[in-house]
């Protein structure tokens, strides 16, 4: 049985205060006819295959994707070039923020229909290997490819690293939809970062799984941040809250770098 993180409904994403002003490092590039955000450099030998959450482009993941692309510079790492792509799934409909939390019935359908409809992993996961595809044949250059999920991305990026994936490393951040069954199924390193807002009883025995079925995969649980700080629910005007943001980001890249 999977679990939707009680998180997940429970608050509306971050509107940054004062008109937060951030230029994009990427562009947008199509392959297979679905628009994606690109960032990195063009010779990077690694590849980022990105999920975002159910609220789509917020400014705050697209600055991850950036982040993961080339570190944040005030904050160097030794961490090289990746180039990461962010397929944008759920196009100009992603989850109806005015939803979050809900207060009606009617919303509670909205956000339920959503999730067995455009966000059904049964629909997202077979467009994976094509897109990635066709991303390797644009980009020969990249020898080698993770995968990183949000939330509803991280059932993604889950069910990607079982057998037969093309991927050598993945990862996954306040993750939800979460079945055992699909971390006694990872066979390659992944990352969890769970936050304060998981249901404990049920990530522990995911990450206990995910421990045996992956040795080398890191687990590690932001225990004052909630659910999304790393994506539409990351809080910059927060000082703390955007050091964890960063220091995410830093644990992700940190660990593809030793894998790819």
């Amino acid at each position: 049985m999977q679990t939707i993180s009680k998180a997940c409904c429970s608050r509306s994403p971050v509107t940054l205060a004062g008109g937060y002003n951030y230029n994009p490092k990427g562009t947008y590039t199509e392959y297979n006819g679905l628009n994606t955000y690109e960032t990195g450099s063009p010779t990077a030998k690694r590849g980022i295959f990105l999920c975002y959450d159910i609220f789509g482009l917020y400014i705050q993941t697209i600055r991850g994707a950036d982040i993961l692309a080339s570190g944040y510079l005030p904050i160097p790492d030794n961490s090289g070039d990746f180039k990461v792509f962010m397929p944008v799934f759920f196009g100009n409909s992603p989850a109806d923020a005015a939803n979050y939390p809900p207060k009606t019935p009617a919303q509670t359908k909205e956000i339920s229909d959503f999730m067995t409809g455009p966000a059904n992993p049964n629909k997202t996961v077979p467009l994976i290997l094509p897109l990635l595809e066709a991303m390797k044949k644009k980009n020969p250059q990249i020898e080698s490819w993770a995968i990183l999920g949000f939330c509803w991305g991280g059932k993604i990026a889950a069910l990607l690293s079982q057998a037969g994936t093309p991927f050598k490393a993945s990862a996954q951040c306040h993750p939800s939809l979460l079945e055992q069954r699909d971390a006694s199924n990872v066979i390659i390193p992944h990352v969890v970062l769970p936050s304060m807002e998981e249901v404990p009883e049920v990530m522990d025995l995911w990450i206990e799984a995910l421990k045996v079925a992956s040795p080398k995969s890191y687990s590690e649980t932001f225990t004052d941040q909630v659910h999304g700080w790393m994506t539409s629910r990351a809080d910059f005007n927060n000082m703390h809250a955007f050091e964890e943001y960063l220091r995410g980001y830093r644990i992700i890249r940190a660990f593809f770098t030793q894998f790819l």
